[in-house]
């Protein structure tokens, strides 16, 4: 065989094998969809299917059921997202410049306690007392923001793709003139984009499915994350079910709990699924710039 019909074929081969992949992800997206769109009782009869049985949006009515405190829940997990994600990938920039610098003589010392939260933390209820009784952030947005703003293991990515750029384009900027600070905005942070794109979409993700923090420190209703307003949903849900269940209430009016879980899940990863695609293109080189030189 020829070495042209060997790549043809290898080429073949791995495109087959991508789209297997693509298929394996996206099959159980569309039954996730599909589940959500069809009455409850029919899916128990026939099980899932990629096509709903019996379309139903009683479970999107559910979800839907309070529009306002729906949309307010949106904006506050938006707000805090954001601001977080924004603020938390600047502080870990500037952390890890300092790092990824030979020159700089508390390098070793200051990545050993970077290193240290990796392996041990406080525990949860020193963190407790530490946000309520020392600096007083329970029940503000704040709570949401400033607790968890550096992450360690992504201030050693960013550091391993700051190591990735020659140290000639830093010598040469410093015989211009340039300070560390102007350096570090010009030159490392563009230059390091795809990484700090890999890791400001990683701690997003994060953010946006936070629910700990508004059971723990949360007692204002306008202030709840989506994520944990849907599990409020859910749990009052599972409850009313329950109920039915012992005779406390008509079995016949009793709400669906499966398709709402999966008209949660869609509720709930909708936005973050339409931001990845804004962020692919840097995520494969970021986290493999990141593993690569340690």
């Amino acid at each position: 065989m020829s070495k042209s019909k060997k790549e043809k074929t290898g080429q073949l081969i791995l495109n087959g094998v991508f789209i297997l992949m693509a298929i394996v992800y996206i099959v159980p997206f569309i039954m996730v969809i599909s589940v959500s769109f069809t009455e409850e009782t029919t899916l128990y009869q026939t099980g899932y299917s990629l096509i709903p049985q019996k379309v139903d949006t009683l479970a999107y009515e559910l979800v839907f059921k309070n529009p306002g405190q729906m949309i307010r829940a949106y904006i506050v997990t938006s707000i805090f997202t954001l601001t977080a994600t924004l603020l938390s990938t600047l502080v870990m920039a500037l952390l890890a410049y300092p790092l990824a610098r030979p020159n700089f003589i508390w390098r070793n010392q200051l990545n050993f306690l970077v290193y240290f939260t990796m392996l041990f933390s406080g525990g949860m209820v020193p963190s407790y007392l530490l946000i309520t009784n020392v600096l007083h952030l329970n029940d503000t947005i704040w709570v949401y923001i400033l607790p968890g703003l550096v992450s360690a293991y992504n201030v050693m990515i960013i550091r391993t793709n700051y190591r990735s750029i020659p140290d000639e384009l830093i010598e040469a900027a410093k015989i211009d003139g340039a300070k560390e600070l102007y350096i570090s905005f010009k030159i490392m942070i563009p230059l390091a984009k795809p990484g700090l794109a890999s890791v400001a979409f990683l701690f997003l993700v994060a953010k946006w499915n936070d629910w700990m923090t508004s059971l723990l420190y949360i007692r204002n209703p306008n202030l709840y994350s989506l994520q944990y307003l849907l599990q409020r949903l859910l749990r009052e849900i599972d409850y009313l079910k329950n109920a039915a269940g012992v005779g406390s209430l008509d079995a016949s009016t009793q709400p669906p709990t499966e398709t709402l879980r999966f008209a949660m899940a869609l509720v709930a990863a909708g936005p973050v699924l339409i931001i990845f695609p804004f962020f692919q293109k840097y995520f494969t080189k970021g986290m493999t710039l990141g593993g690569v030189k340690g």
